[in-house]
């Protein structure tokens, strides 16, 4: 991965919704540089998560978490990560098919950083993955944590 690289992790069970995001995200700002991978449920993504190191100056990751997830949940996962001091700093995005007041105020409460709520019709769905493809780059990801 290039230094100015990142890696985005798309926790999504769902094949459709996982290859749309990943289609629309490359249509977007994202550059070649950026890695996108794809796990399809919470045990496999804190696995993974535990061999990222985010403490490299090369790296920066940025997770796009759906929330209905077998084995662990995206909400249990969400806590997880943001209850961990190594990875706390990891900017979550939630992506979720429920508009829920009160699942959206839960979301935040655990400590995620954005919270969408992905359209039903597929073109808003494109759209508004290609929107967040945009808006990645020009965010500031941590480097890691502070040893």
């Amino acid at each position: 991965m290039e230094r100015n690289g990142a890696l985005i992790m798309l926790i999504e069970d769902d094949p459709g919704h996982a290859s749309l995001i990943k289609r629309n995200l490359r249509r977007s700002a994202i550059p070649s540089s950026y890695q996108i991978i794809t796990l399809e449920d919470g045990k496999e993504a804190l696995e993974m998560l535990k061999f990222v190191d985010t403490s490299r100056k090369s790296s920066r990751l940025v997770v796009l978490l759906d929330l209905n997830l077998p084995v662990i949940s995206g909400m249990e996962l969400l806590e997880t990560i943001k209850q961990n001091e190594h990875m706390r700093h990891i900017p979550v995005f939630v992506l979720s098919t429920t508009d829920d007041p009160q699942e959206i105020e839960k979301c935040y409460e655990l400590g995620c950083n954005i919270y969408i709520t992905k359209p039903v019709d597929h073109e808003q769905f494109s759209d508004t993955m290609c929107k967040l493809g945009d808006f990645i780059p020009t965010i500031h990801v941590p480097l890691g944590a502070k040893p």
